[in-house]
């Protein structure tokens, strides 16, 4: 199917993504044969930003975005949404959990992309114990068996919560496993606080900056850790915390779109950023034009200067 195919809305044909069905039934391998036939990314560049795009909320149980409970609840839906996003050249690659990586990598949708996968998504928003979040996703030897790039983790340090010391010692694990494969650990740390409204993530500078501090030291080395960050106020301050690369996380979507855009903008233009890290709020843009938000966001990351060359 290609993206000039793809109707976004009701009227679209319900049977599209079938053949995913019968592929999974009858001819399961499909999923590795598509993963070792897939051409890779060309390779990372300091100063060459770059632009992923998440889609790994669902399998937290988070489908809302903005005001619509269900938003993401449509697989098929989220298939549109991901291929008219990943057709766009300037888009680097995705990251997404297992069942979405294995849609993709059978609609051919990787091709020569950067591929991140999901690895705990045990933290369930609501949950009693949500804090305590397993890895529950994909593990490092997985993410090496179908030429992924790297793994992601959320590692949200509550201190009011004992289970915060089992997350950052998961962490850390999870950061040896995947150094030892030669993978990139994405690392997206929290400061979070318990409060009458459920888990919330402090955004102040202060907090995240702490966060860096306490995540950038998690594993016996740091040489393939990178950091996916919140855009807050003083980003400057929050990127002099570290020398890691450092990826800029969208989060769910709240002002206008260009006081979104905006924001993104300033904060790409500081050392250490290496890109954008967006999901919901280009998948699901409140005008419904995803080639559009997306168009828009790449085109951010063009006007910025270089910096330095290829990592030799």
């Amino acid at each position: 199917m290609s993206t000039e195919q793809i109707e976004i809305g009701t009227d679209a044909d319900p049977r599209r993504y079938e053949h995913l069905s019968r592929i999974r039934l009858e001819d399961p391998r499909a999923v590795q044969r598509a993963a070792d036939s897939r051409r890779r990314h060309p390779g990372l560049v300091y100063g060459q930003q770059n632009f992923v795009v998440a889609a790994d909320h669902p399998a937290r149980g988070a489908l809302k975005v903005r005001s619509d409970p269900r938003a993401m609840a449509d697989r098929r839906d989220l298939l549109d949404r991901l291929q008219i996003a990943l057709a766009n050249p300037r888009v680097d690659g995705v990251l997404a959990s297992p069942d979405v990586l294995d849609d993709l990598l059978l609609l051919g949708a990787l091709e020569g992309k950067l591929v991140f996968g999901s690895m705990n998504r045990g933290g369930l928003p609501g949950l009693v114990n949500e804090i305590d979040d397993r890895f529950t996703g994909h593990t490092a030897e997985a993410l090496n068996r179908i030429g992924a790039d790297g793994g992601k983790m959320l590692t949200r340090i509550c201190f009011e919560d004992p289970h915060t010391t089992a997350v950052l010692e998961s962490t850390a694990r999870a950061v040896d496993s995947l150094a030892a494969l030669e993978l990139i650990a994405m690392v997206e740390p929290f400061i979070s606080r318990i409060t009458d409204r459920g888990i919330v993530n402090d955004l102040s500078a202060d907090a995240v900056i702490q966060s860096v501090a306490i995540a950038q030291g998690l594993g016996g080395s740091s040489a393939h850790t990178w950091m996916k960050l919140p855009v807050v106020e003083e980003m400057e301050r929050v990127m002099a915390a570290t020398t890691l690369p450092t990826v800029l996380l969208g989060g769910d979507p709240s002002g206008s779109p260009d006081e979104v855009f905006a924001t993104w903008e300033a904060a790409l233009a500081l050392p250490g950023v290496q890109g954008l890290t967006v999901g919901r709020t280009l998948l699901y843009p409140e005008d419904g034009d995803v080639a559009g938000a997306v168009a828009t966001a790449a085109s951010l990351l063009e006007g910025l200067p270089a910096r330095g060359g290829a990592v030799r």
